[in-house]
């Protein structure tokens, strides 16, 4: 099958790396990096072989670094990250939203982690450890912390004014948290319906109470499909007690949906969504090898089944003429299931 466009040009652009890597001139590098996504650097940092990588690492933006470190696979970042003294993870982690920062944090001694939280500040640093206190595969490992709680007793209008006062919103907001005193969650506000209503219509009558939430301990899978079934841009995540903890978004669900999907095709070959293709031999052959001696193992069995029948083919010619043609559409059925 031929390469894309999208294809030969990352390609392209790959080469030109690893050229400018072994002559020493990284001039042309930021060329190459000029209006790429966060997301598209991130795989061409997992193109390269892991001695090239710290060179394109420091020709990228400071202010794109955090988000390339979100988008890395998890051995690629850990291995940038343990290269890092303390003084540069804090700047390369300064600008992640609080989920993204929690995943990144993961991938890092205690220690590390240590000093990244004490160099946050309070606010921050209580977003994070509370993502932190859940699993990575929940709803609680899997939310952002940064929502905008409203009360049910006040007027849209003042909503709009208090929204305006605050000067921007979190990413991919299409609904705002209706709580009590105790954070307790009543209901979610659309923003379609804050700006189409009757601007002094109170909060309360214009809630919708029946909001899909998400309980902190689903696992993450379950909560991709919940978006999937329900086409969901944003839900609340609750505690036990029904108190407001943060919102999963989209995004977030995208990324769990994709991961599993690379799971269940690459762990048809023995391999992990995570792993990084460059990774020494001795490694790959401690993760592969379990599944190649199961192989050799049934290959050796099918050997022996043939040469029970050994007297019969020699009778009848043909059957080993279909011997090949049946093991090939086995295994090209086995591979499509």
């Amino acid at each position: 099958m031929a390469d894309t466009p999208d294809q030969e040009k990352r390609i392209q652009r790959i080469l030109a790396i690893t050229r400018a890597v072994e002559h020493d001139d990284l001039a042309p590098v930021a060329g190459v990096l000029e209006g790429l996504h966060p997301a598209e650097i991130a795989r061409l940092v997992e193109a390269l072989p892991p001695p090239d990588r710290p060179a394109l690492w420091s020709q990228i933006d400071p202010e794109l670094q955090s988000e390339v470190l979100a988008d890395l696979n998890d051995e690629v970042r850990a291995t940038l990250l343990t290269a890092m003294d303390t003084a540069e993870l804090v700047v390369a982690t300064n600008e992640l939203d609080a989920d993204d920062l929690a995943d990144v944090l993961q991938d890092l001694p205690y220690d590390r982690v240590q000093d990244i939280l004490r160099a946050m500040d309070e606010q921050n640093r209580q977003r994070v450890e509370e993502i932190l206190s859940y699993s990575e595969d929940s709803a609680g490992g899997l939310m952002n912390t940064d929502v905008v709680r409203i009360r049910p007793d006040i007027t849209l209008d003042v909503v709009q004014r208090y929204l305006r006062m605050r000067g921007e919103l979190p990413d991919t907001t299409d609904i705002l948290m209706v709580v009590d005193r105790d954070n307790r969650f009543e209901g979610v506000l659309p923003i379609a319906d804050l700006l189409t209503r009757d601007p002094q219509t109170e909060v309360s009558q214009a809630l919708k109470k029946d909001s899909t939430v998400v309980p902190a301990s689903m696992p993450a899978t379950e909560v991709a499909h919940l978006f999937e079934q329900r086409d969901l841009i944003s839900a609340p995540v609750l505690d036990e007690r029904g108190h407001l903890l943060g919102r999963i978004t989209i995004d977030d669900a995208v990324d769990v949906l994709r991961e599993e999907h690379d799971r269940s095709m690459m762990g048809r070959a023995g391999l992990d969504e995570e792993e990084d293709m460059f990774a020494p031999v001795a490694i790959s052959v401690r993760r592969r090898g379990i599944w190649l001696g199961i192989n050799l193992a049934t290959a050796f069995l099918a050997s022996w089944v043939v040469g029970l029948f050994e007297h019969a083919l020699e009778q009848v010619v043909a059957l080993a003429v279909l011997m090949p043609v049946v093991a090939s559409m086995g295994g090209i059925a086995g591979g499509q299931i």
